[in-house]
């Protein structure tokens, strides 16, 4: 029986025209088949298709006689995720280094895979490849795994001849990205968790325990503090319409998403309001800088020219503020100006920063400058997430302390006033 990567590499082959849709754009599934070949051996693969007929005449033009279609359901819980494609990278540069043809290295990255999603993904890319389009071309079909800076950065290794070279920098690129991305992310979980775990304890105790407290009180049939009336009556307030404040809260919560990921003015204000937040802010700054600096670092030292690669710069930074920012300089630099000045108009770049940038100009080593500028920010990135870390923990102990203490004293007051009387 044939290998199942070699009947789904000559399973995948598209008919002449190589069209995707060839029903008007009709949705493609995937669907698994068995069939025999010329010579009568069996033989197993995958195919995407828009029907099961298509899959048939497919297979017949190759030379193959199915005898079970099947269509499979697409599985979920497999998204391919930025660690995926990062390892998938380092990886397929390893082996085109060690000398393994293109093809054979991507056979290797499929059966070495423990993600069906990255799977199907790496064969429609080799299918790709082997039905003659170059590793970009193959990539840039699928820009939601592969962007843009991907993309003109394997152009730039195909075209200088240094493919492997180029896969080990982007590798190397995308985990330091990840690295910091996660740096951030982890900066921002801690505080964001304490506060979802607060309002859930704050909601228990206003939805079972006050209302016992409430009980209590009426049999006792005294006068009740301020404090402990202001509770009851918060307390009173959340049991009738617990319900409706919850929907309205997730209901926020949702649409503030949804808004965010389709306005891109919201999106722009969101983002200036986090770079200045007073200690979240620096956090993000020195993170978007870090990753600013990468991307064009590792762009130039692959050989894409300057205005070309600012192009892809300013999406990978993360930040609108530094986007819209970047556009600025692509369009100094297009019509001659230096990039230092560039940067310094734009005027969210550190001093530090810009004059880096002018020595590397200078000496003809801007991508090493730039590199030593990321590094330095990952650096700064770390501490400050420890010192944010750090400054932050009394600070939620006291918050905690002040709303569930302040609670507690409140239904004890009548407590302690009645222990006083007797």
């Amino acid at each position: 029986m044939a290998t199942a990567s070699a009947a789904v590499s000559r399973s995948a082959r598209r008919p002449q025209g190589g069209a995707r849709h060839p029903q008007g754009g009709a949705k493609e599934s995937l669907y698994v088949w068995e069939g025999k070949d010329k010579a009568g051996k069996l033989i197993r693969g995958e195919m995407r298709a828009v029907s099961d007929s298509v899959v048939k005449v497919t297979l017949r033009r190759q030379g193959v006689v199915a005898t079970k279609i099947k269509r499979q359901a697409m599985a979920r819980g497999h998204r391919v995720s930025g660690k995926d494609i990062a390892l998938f990278t380092r990886q397929l540069a390893t082996m085109m280094r060690s000398g393994v043809p293109l093809l054979q290295a991507f056979d290797i990255g499929i059966r070495g895979s423990s993600n069906p999603g990255l799977s199907r993904l790496l064969n429609e890319v080799r299918n790709e490849v082997e039905a003659g389009s170059s590793l970009s071309q193959a990539f840039s079909r699928f820009p939601v795994h592969f962007d843009k800076l991907f993309c003109n950065l394997i152009a730039a290794g195909e075209q200088a001849g240094i493919l492997d070279t180029v896969l080990d920098r982007l590798a190397t690129y995308q985990e330091k990205i990840l690295a910091i991305k996660g740096k951030i992310k982890s900066a921002l979980f801690y505080p964001s968790a304490v506060i979802v775990v607060a309002t859930l304890v704050i909601a228990i105790i206003m939805v079972k325990v006050i209302p016992v407290f409430k009980d209590v009180f009426a049999n006792l049939g005294a006068e009740l503090p301020t404090p402990t009336l202001a509770v009851i009556g918060i307390s009173d307030f959340v049991v009738e319409h617990g319900p409706l404040i919850a929907a309205f809260v997730i209901a926020a919560v949702i649409g503030t998403i949804m808004a965010y990921k389709r306005s891109l003015p919201m999106q722009i204000a969101v983002d200036r309001t986090l770079l200045k937040l007073p200690v979240i802010g620096e956090v993000v700054r020195k993170g978007t800088i870090a990753r600013w600096s990468r991307t064009l670092s590792t762009m130039f030292s692959a050989g894409v020219p300057l205005v070309e690669a600012l192009d892809s710069v300013g999406g990978a930074s993360g930040n609108h503020v530094y986007s819209v920012a970047t556009r600025g300089i692509q369009n100094e630099v297009s019509t001659g100006l230096s990039l230092n000045m560039s940067m310094q108009n734009s005027n969210v770049f550190p001093t530090m920063v810009v004059q880096m940038v002018s020595i590397g100009e200078e000496s003809g080593q801007l991508d090493t400058m730039l590199a030593k500028v990321a590094d330095f920010y990952d650096r700064e990135v770390d501490e400050a997430v420890s010192s944010m870390s750090t400054l932050l923990e009394p600070l939620i102990m006291v918050f905690l302390g002040t709303v569930i203490g302040g609670l507690v004293i409140a239904m004890y007051l009548p407590i302690f006033k009645l222990g006083a009387a007797m």
